[in-house]
């Protein structure tokens, strides 16, 4: 199984998720926080899951799906998961991938 790490960047992209959607209705922002993360668990199982977004030196950048948000993780040689941000379908994810 791999070891699944969220960045502080990933973490903080999940905090604003939220901050948004719980303006509006805190139980929906807790339900969609819960999902995504729950989404990302199958990386456990299956960190090939996502579609490769491009190769890095230190791994690949793959892209793992949940409705209208984009799961970035690298997955690096050793089968490990860095979970590197978690993006609306609407944002240009090249101005947030290092």
């Amino acid at each position: 199984m791999a070891e699944i790490r969220w960045t502080e960047e990933a973490l903080r992209r999940l905090q604003d998720i939220y901050n948004y959607i719980a303006e509006d209705n805190p139980v929906i922002a807790h339900k969609v926080i819960k999902e995504i993360y729950d989404r990302a668990q199958i990386l456990h199982r299956f960190p090939q899951i996502g579609h490769t977004y491009r190769c890095e030196s230190d791994g690949e950048i793959r892209i793992l799906l949940y409705g209208h948000y984009r799961i970035a993780y690298l997955l690096k040689p050793t089968g490990a998961v860095d979970i590197l941000g978690v993006f609306h379908g609407s944002l240009d994810i090249d101005r947030y991938l290092p």
